[in-house]
């Protein structure tokens, strides 16, 4: 008799996940993707009563969620908080900004702003979090919030590619040191997505129509285009995943 191979189950029961930026859209989003297949989720963003909110949606869904008032630019708040909360056996790196315009333009701020919370607060979640597991000796996954622009360049973008491609190559040098602690880090990078940030960017007719020009399936993104995606490299189903990145681009970077 032929023993056929099951296919891994993506459930995640029993373990916790953090998300940070998660008070709305795709934070958010991938916050109810865990919840819904069995994770117990920490909500982080700095705004109290925007994840407040988030969290008690999901409780009374019937999820386990928890609140969690941070800002993760504050890197001993943050070790704190994960060093309490955690061990987190699912990250989402989601917390980030945008500041586009043309490079000519760019003003210190502009680098120093996207440069703290797009690279330093990421690197600095995801040690966090990995120092958690290697103590307590458990597996675990790392998903680092990239986009389409950390693989492309793209115009009046050039500070946010810079962090998004920073944030690919450390998530490769991450995997191949924690590897042998079962830890996997990969990366998510979707394009142009419908959420309260690019909702005004998105809702002007000529930049959609650019979008949408460098898009071969013809749309922008939904939040559960990355639901999909996110929850795939959380559970056992991406066990032999690492170092790689995911593209949620409807096509735009095979060009």
């Amino acid at each position: 008799m032929i023993k056929l191979p099951r296919i891994p189950s993506l459930r995640l029961d029993g373990r916790r996940a953090l998300v940070t930026g998660a008070g709305r859209g795709l934070g958010l989003a991938c916050a109810a993707a865990l919840a819904e297949a069995g994770a117990e989720v920490w909500l982080a963003a700095r705004g109290s009563a925007e994840v407040e909110a988030a969290a008690q949606a999901l409780r009374a869904r019937g999820d386990r969620a928890h609140a969690l008032v941070l800002d993760v630019t504050d890197v001993a708040a943050t070790a704190r908080a994960v060093a309490e909360h955690g061990p987190f056996q699912v990250l989402v790196n989601n917390a980030g900004t945008n500041r586009p315009k043309p490079f000519e333009q760019v003003r210190e701020d502009d680098v120093d702003a996207l440069l703290a919370l797009n690279t330093k607060a990421a690197f600095f979640v995801a040690r966090a979090v990995a120092m958690g597991l290697k103590k307590a000796g458990l597996p675990g996954s790392i998903i680092q919030m990239s986009s389409q622009m950390g693989h492309v360049g793209g115009v009046d973008r050039s500070i946010y590619c810079m962090t998004k491609h920073a944030l690919e190559g450390m998530s490769k040098a991450m995997a191949l040191e924690l590897g042998p602690f079962g830890v996997r880090v990969n990366t998510v990078c979707p394009t142009f997505i419908e959420t309260p940030m690019t909702h005004d960017w998105l809702a002007t007719p000529a930049f959609r129509e650019l979008v949408l020009a460098k898009i071969p399936m013809g749309r922008v993104g939904r939040v559960e285009d990355v639901m999909g995606a996110v929850l795939f490299l959380a559970g056992d189903a991406a066990a032999l995943v690492t170092g790689s990145a995911l593209m949620v681009d409807g096509g735009w970077t095979a060009s």
